[in-house]
């Protein structure tokens, strides 16, 4: 199949094109950084250098696809990041009905909606699975400072509640699967690599930087804000950050991610937490 890929070469976009290269088809990725280029096409697929923002790039990019893997990044210079969500996926909705595209594979995450989202409401007569990954691993990255300087993790939620952990590998795994399977119709997918505490979390990658007592702190809710304010995060996306924490550590978004339990992935936290130990060790 011919199939095009957004997100660049992160870390789910990665491992996902070159799995679609090694089972035989013929990828497109969509990259706003001209220096991906070069790395792109010597992984054996073929680089469409432009902004998703554009809808006359993005839908020339979509022609001839059969499959579409559709990603938004956070775009944080934008003030109100519903508006700029709902903008990226009008692009998207146009580009693949201009070029007809039948299979859409949609990443949002596990704080979404419950309901359907935009897309598979608007694209009603395609196939249109969503993926829901739960919170990253490769987030513990952004928690390294905070570790050193405090001590601790910290988050609008934290110590027992329950999370949903996921790789970025295991996500590519069900993105592959989606986009290659014999699948009809509109689905919901959540996907997960394991289900902990944030402590038991924090005790995993405390074990693994030698701080086995590692714990991991719920912040209160005018804490979080006034600190993501001072890091320079524009108001209403801070509010939107608070608002989507404050969910998860109620109990919410776990109880969400239950109605759709998904069977888990095989990456488990412990052993990202090595990967993790190198880099906290080099910084």
């Amino acid at each position: 199949m011919n199939i095009v890929i957004t997100g660049s070469l992160g870390n789910i976009s990665k491992p996902l094109v070159k799995a679609l290269i090694t089972s035989g088809h013929s990828v497109t990725v969509i990259s706003s950084n001209p220096e991906k280029q070069k790395e792109i096409e010597t992984m054996g697929a073929k680089a469409a250098i432009g902004s998703i923002e554009d809808i006359n790039f993005l839908t020339a990019t979509f022609a001839g696809a059969n499959a579409v893997y559709c990603m938004i990044p956070f775009n944080f210079m934008e003030e109100d990041q519903t508006a700029y969500f709902k903008k990226i996926e009008t692009n998207y909705v146009q580009a693949i009905k201009h070029n007809e595209i039948k299979k859409v594979v949609f990443l949002t995450g596990w704080a979404a909606n419950v309901e359907d989202s935009p897309l598979l409401n608007q694209l009603s007569d395609r196939t249109v699975i969503e993926l829901r990954p739960g919170s990253f691993y490769t987030n513990f990255y952004n928690d390294i400072k905070t570790i050193k300087e405090y001590g601790a993790l910290m988050a609008g939620y934290g110590e027992n509640d329950k999370i949903a952990f996921v790789s970025p590998n295991d996500i590519a795994d069900a993105a592959l699967e989606e986009l290659t399977k014999t699948f009809q119709g509109k689905k919901i997918r959540y996907v997960a690599s394991e289900e902990l505490t944030c402590n038991e979390a924090a005790k995993i990658l405390g074990e693994s930087i030698g701080k086995p007592d590692l714990k991991w702190i719920a912040l209160p809710e005018d804490q979080l804000l006034n600190g993501l304010i001072q890091a320079g995060f524009p108001q209403q996306l801070a509010h939107d950050f608070v608002r989507m924490q404050m969910e998860t550590h109620s109990g919410k978004t776990f109880e969400n991610y239950l109605k759709n339990r998904p069977v888990l992935g095989k990456t488990k936290l412990k052993e990202f937490a090595k990967e993790f130990a190198k880099t906290y060790h080099q910084q």
